[in-house]
C-alpha cells in the first residue's frame, strides 16, 4: 500500500472511530470525487446533517461542511432572475459567507438550489479529533446565520 493511500485510509478511519466514540450516527456516501465522504445525521449544536469529505484531489485535506436547502419560493424566484440578478444574489451569499468566515458554494442538487458552507481543514495545524468536533461546531453555526440570512434578505 503507497503512503498516499495509507494517509487517506488512516484520516478516515481517524474520523470513523472519532464519531463512533461521540455516539454520532453517520452513513457513507460513494463519490468518485472524494478519497472518503460520510455524512453525520445530526451534529453540532442544531443537529443538522454534517457531511465529512476528504477530496481525492486535495490529499490530507477534511472538509466539514452543511448544506442549506433553498425553499420552494426562493428556488422558483432564484430561477427565474437574469443574469444580472443572480450575480448580485450570489454576490449577496458570497459576502456574507466572507463575514462568517465560510467557505460557500451554491449547488443543484437533487432538483434543489443549495447553498453548501465548509470549514477546511488543512493540515497546516495537526487534524484531531477536537478540531473536526470544533469545525462540525463551527458548520452548526455558519448553517444556522446562512439560514437566517436567506430568510431574511430572499
Amino acid at each position: 500500500m503507497s503512503k498516499k493511500t495509507l494517509n487517506m485510509a488512516s484520516m478516515r478511519d481517524n474520523v470513523e472511530r472519532w464519531m463512533i466514540h461521540e455516539g454520532l450516527s453517520f452513513d457513507d456516501v460513494k463519490t468518485p470525487e472524494n478519497a472518503f465522504h460520510m455524512v453525520v445525521k445530526h451534529g453540532g449544536k442544531f443537529g443538522i446533517p454534517i457531511e465529512i469529505f476528504e477530496p481525492k484531489s486535495q490529499p490530507g485535506i477534511l472538509v466539514v461542511g452543511a448544506k442549506i436547502v433553498m425553499k420552494n419560493n426562493h428556488i422558483a424566484r432564484y430561477l427565474g432572475f437574469s443574469g444580472d440578478e443572480k450575480a448580485r444574489f450570489e454576490k449577496k451569499i458570497a459576502d456574507f459567507c466572507y463575514s462568517i468566515q465560510a467557505v460557500h458554494k451554491i449547488i443543484t442538487e437533487d432538483g434543489k438550489q443549495k447553498i453548501g458552507v465548509y470549514v477546511v481543514l488543512d493540515g497546516k495545524e495537526p487534524i484531531t479529533q477536537q478540531s473536526v468536533f470544533d469545525a462540525i461546531d463551527r458548520v452548526s453555526d455558519m448553517h444556522e446565520k446562512t439560514s437566517r440570512f436567506l430568510l431574511k434578505t430572499f
